[in-house]
């Protein structure tokens, strides 16, 4: 069975760090861009950070940009997102996303472009 699991996510208070991982399982992620999405309570999904197929290009949304960080292990078919500097308007459920559309993607920041979705990890962010 294809699927990619999260896991990292907790309670943390404001300010501090949580590393979100993504785990590929059934097939391999290596050639493919990646990304990550989180939606919060009553509010649409939204993009947060992306990863090019090599790991070379990331781009990242300007609520997080300087905070988070998006890095892979392509031998571990694992994903990354560090996110430092925790806000209380990062709590959402995060979750990591693969692009196989095409090898040697390099990610996206529309969720349409992707087709594996992971089951999603909660970060809560307390004042």
């Amino acid at each position: 069975q294809v699927q990619l699991v999260e896991s990292g996510g907790g309670l943390v208070q404001a300010g501090g760090s949580l590393r979100l991982s993504c785990q590929g399982a059934g097939r391999s992620f290596d050639n493919y861009g990646m990304g990550w999405f989180r939606q919060a309570p009553g509010k649409e999904r939204e993009f947060v950070a992306s990863i090019t197929w090599m790991g070379g290009s990331t781009s990242y949304a300007a609520a997080v940009l300087g905070r988070f960080t998006i890095s892979r292990d392509r031998a571990k078919n694992t994903v990354y997102l560090q996110m430092n500097s925790l806000k209380p308007e990062d709590t959402a459920v995060y979750s990591c996303a693969a692009d196989v559309s095409r090898e040697y993607s390099s990610g996206s920041r529309d969720f349409g472009a992707y087709d594996y979705w992971g089951q999603g990890t909660q970060v809560a962010v307390s004042s």
